[in-house]
């Protein structure tokens, strides 16, 4: 396909920033966080291709059939395209699966009918609450909530026409202490009552000021339907 929205090159050379300068920025995380390694970068780098495939063809995660796409963004960014990775961790990625439709209080049918109850709000706020509801407990994916929820987001805002979230030596801080304050939050009816909507204002507010158009190539609205 010949046809991107996103400039894959530029999304790789921010990523490679973050990886040359991650001790740096772990040592003001309030959290220690894994370093990203090469392989980590690869995978995100075909996890940023499918959603640039899905753009293209302007593919909405949450229309009707579609739930497969989040099951695949996740797989690639744990074992990127490699059909031997695939095979190796083939248990793995069906219990996910599992997880993914039948686990209580974490399944995309939870998350759809949140976004179907939220579509009229603007893209930062439905990518935001997403990505909240993604990875507070109980989370959507055995492993990798973190880097599938940027690849979702990005899914979200690029279909209103906004840049993807790429993470960048200028927003890692931003990025991962609220991601690791919401790990740490349990879907209770407390919690969605009062603590995560304001986990979810606050992270809208941070994908509106980290907006960053050098990651477009061309810039599309798709009408939400």
């Amino acid at each position: 396909m010949g046809e991107h929205l996103l400039d894959l090159k530029a999304i790789e050379c921010a990523l490679r920033a973050v990886q040359r300068n991650f001790a740096e920025i772990n040592r003001f995380l309030k959290a220690r966080r894994d370093s990203l390694d090469d392989q980590v970068i690869a995978n995100m780098m075909a996890g940023y291709a499918y959603v640039d495939a899905l753009s293209v063809a302007g593919i909405d995660l949450f229309a009707m059939g579609s739930s497969r796409h989040f099951l695949e963004l996740n797989a690639l960014v744990l074992c990127g395209t490699d059909p031997h990775e695939r095979a190796r961790d083939e248990e793995h990625l069906k219990a996910t699966e599992r997880r993914f439709y039948e686990d209580e209080g974490g399944t995309i049918r939870d998350l759809a009918a949140w976004y179907a109850l939220h579509r009229s709000e603007s893209a930062w706020s439905r990518a935001a609450g997403v990505y909240v509801r993604l990875l507070s407990e109980p989370q959507m994916f055995i492993e990798g909530n973190h880097r599938t929820g940027a690849l979702i987001i990005s899914c979200i805002l690029i279909r209103d026409g906004r840049p993807p979230f790429v993470l960048n030596t200028d927003n890692a801080r931003g990025y991962f202490d609220p991601s690791t304050l919401i790990t740490k939050t349990r879907k209770t009816p407390i919690s969605l009552l009062f603590r995560m909507p304001k986990m979810k204002r606050e992270f809208a507010a941070f994908l509106r000021e980290n907006a960053d158009d050098r990651y477009l190539l061309r810039r599309t609205i798709t009408p939400a339907a």
